[in-house]
Order: structure tokens, then sequence, then C-alpha cells
């Protein structure tokens, strides 16, 4: 059950922290990294390890180190001013967090976690070897070229508007109707980029594709931070298996590509977006996040499953395309509550995926850094790996009536 710590006379905090007073963040985090750090827990819900504070520009820096330390990315989730200072919101968002983990650890333990029985599709097979891993290289050497892709730099958007243009002119030569847009956010000037493939059949079932654009270096955005790794490599997946999505026909379902902007500064872009998403009663039926692919932790072919704040029926689907098409090796790992874009849909609702480049104790440790670049630990074969993985989880789900059973 949800248990609150009321450390100040009221949650609402207003006194302390204005709305709107942006050297005062609210998050949600691992309870542990509350802990840790000896910060205000403000509320908590214990059985799924997360809690809320309010954290400075300082205390957020104290967060990554501490991550760091661990071999973690910097996990937590910012809060917008109308669920941080209401107390009935919070508490809410929070119990709807431990009802979807608990729905998944039911599903999971239950006799209705069996086989899918996907049927093999040699077109879909053929278009896992169109993966090209120059084609991969060459995209991660352009968004790494730019000085940093950090959502509070002087030019948030340079990056953005440059790969916008690169997309209309893949929007122009492609075989199916598809739509490029921009979005606007109201937690940083920086913007997220869509690529809309819209169904035939069923138009109102949308599987979702998505990667953060932006980088970081130093946690308050300061020198150089070309991402190579974190995550040039991701959106460099996303771009590939795009360019093959373009070239296979419209599909059933809308295929929905996302490039979120300021993930490192508490998952914003996203977030925005899937809280939208369902306001608006809008029908996800997954969601793969790729954050970090670039770095073979575990050897080549070798892919963590984050398992914490991921669909168990998802996980599953992961290990039947696996046998499938892909026929690489599979260890189940945990990342913590807010390690990357799939836990803004997973608050909401929505089924979400989170394959990483390795276990996570063995990531790739120069990501928030200048040392972040295409070195000789870098494997574009082993990232493709996970260009190969998009192409069949838009290729085949958009193609199908499989579903999330519960």
């Amino acid at each position: 059950m949800l248990t609150t710590l009321m450390l100040f006379a009221s949650l609402s905090a207003q006194a302390h922290v204005p709305a709107g007073d942006y050297t005062h963040k609210p998050i949600l985090t691992d309870i542990s990294t509350i802990r840790a750090l000896n910060l205000p827990l403000l509320a908590k819900e214990e059985s799924i390890g997360v809690g809320y504070t309010i954290i400075t520009p300082e205390i957020e820096n104290k967060i990554s180190a501490l991550s760091h330390s661990q071999n973690k990315c910097a996990g937590f989730q910012a809060l917008d001013d109308k669920v941080a200072f209401n107390s009935q919101s919070l508490f809410s968002e929070l119990a709807q967090l431990r009802k979807h983990v608990e729905a998944n650890e039911q599903f999971e333990k239950s006799l209705s976690f069996r086989s899918q029985n996907i049927a093999f599709n040699p077109a879909i097979e053929t278009a896992v070897n169109q993966v090209d891993e120059t084609e991969l290289r060459g995209w991660v050497e352009w968004l790494s070229s730019f000085p940093t892709r950090y959502n509070k730099s002087s030019s948030p958007n340079q990056h953005v508007d440059a790969l916008k243009l690169r997309l209309d002119g893949m929007m122009m030569a492609a075989a199916v109707k598809a739509e490029v847009s921009l979005i606007d956010h109201t937690s940083t000037k920086q913007k997220s980029i869509r690529v809309r493939i819209p169904g035939t059949t069923n138009p109102d079932e949308i599987v979702v594709l998505g990667g953060h654009l932006d980088s970081i270096s130093g946690f308050f955005g300061g020198g150089a931070a070309p991402g190579a790794d974190d995550n040039a490599s991701g959106s460099s997946n996303l771009l590939q298996a795009l360019r093959i999505v373009l070239e296979k026909g419209q599909p059933q379902r809308t295929i929905e590509f996302f490039w979120y902007a300021g993930e490192e500064s508490g998952l914003l872009g996203s977030a925005e977006i899937a809280k939208q998403y369902k306001r608006e009663g809008k029908t996800v039926v997954a969601v793969l996040q790729l954050d970090m692919t670039l770095f073979p932790g575990d050897g080549e072919f070798v892919l963590g499953s984050m398992t914490d704040f991921t669909s168990a029926w998802l996980r599953q689907y992961l290990e039947e395309i696996n046998s499938l098409y892909l026929k690489g090796r599979i260890i189940y790992d945990k990342c913590g509550y807010g390690c990357s874009d799939h836990a803004s849909w997973f608050q909401q609702g929505y089924p979400t995926l989170m394959p990483f480049e390795a276990s996570f104790g063995r990531m790739n440790s120069n990501i928030h850094t200048a040392r972040d670049v295409i070195d000789n630990n870098s494997s574009f074969k082993h990232s493709a790996f996970f260009s190969k993985i998009a192409v069949v989880f838009a290729l085949d789900l958009a193609n199908s009536s499989n579903k999330q059973p519960f």
C-alpha cells in the first residue's frame, strides 16, 4: 500500500518550492537513491521501490554521481507541477505505477504466460537482412559530430532541426504515406521528433518505437557531449529501421517513431508525450525503447532485457522473435526507475520493452563524458542487432492482431 512521509507541513510544498521554480525539481526515483543521499522522502511506494522527492541542480549532480558509482545511468523522472504539488494526483500516479507492476508480475506467474506462437515470415527475414552496418555507422558519426545535444544548451534544437531536414527528405522519397513533425514541450525548449506512418485497417492502434536524441556531459551539461553510445546509437538504430520500414508498404496498424527531447534531465519529452496520449485515450499496442546499443559489454549479440517497469508480454515477445530471426542471447537485468524513456509510457499503462547493449553492470562507463565517442570498443555489428529488433518489432506487430492479453 502507498505510504506517505509528510516531512514538510504540506506535500504541496508550495511555500518552499514555488511552481515553475526550476532550481528545485520534483522527481520520482528509486527509494534507495533517496535514502543513500539523505533526501526528504515525501512519498513512496515501497513495494516497487519508487519514491518522490525534490532536488536542486547540486542534488541532481549527486544522484548522477551515485548512479555512476553503481555503474548505472542517472535514473529519475521529473514531474510537472500539477502532479508534484497536488497530493491526490501524486498518490494516484504512484498507485497506478504499482498497479501496472503488479499486473505484469501476475501475468508472468499465470498460465497465460506461454508461447505466443508467432509465425515466421520470410518477408520480415528479408527486411532484417537489409540492416547495414556501414549505414548505421554513418548515422552515429553524424549525430555524435554535434558538440552537444544537451537540452539546456544555447542551441538545444540545432541537431533536432538538422535531423528534421534529413527526415523530410526520407519522407519525400518514401514508398508509403508518412509524415514528420516537431513536438514542442512545456518542460524544455528542446523539441522531440515524430515520424508517423498511418495504418490502413487499424489506424487507431499504434506501435511506438523511440529513443532519446539528447546528450549530456558532466550532469550540469557543460563541455563536449558527443553521446555516440548515449544515445546516437539507439537513435541511429531507429533511423535505419525507419528507412527499411518505409520500403515495405503501408502497415495495418499505425507506426510512430520518436526521437525524444530532454531524457537526460528527467525523461522530459517522453513524459509529456505519453501523458498526452493517455489523456487523449490513444491505443498504444507496444512501445520499444532503444537507449545505448554500441558497447558489447557481455559480448557481441548478447543483450540485456530490462525487467523493471517493462511488459512481461513484450519480454516474452522478444524471446520469440529472437528465436525466429535474430539468434542472439538475452540476459535479464534491472536498471532502476526512470533509467530511460520507456518508464514514461509504462507509468501511463502502456506495454514497454527495453533491450539494452549489455547487462546493466557491464554497460559503457564513458557515457555522460566527452569520451563517449566511437572507439575500438564500439561494435556496429552488435548495434545492428538492435536495428534488427526494431525492424521485426515494427513489421510484425504493426501487421498482426497481437496485443497484451491483460
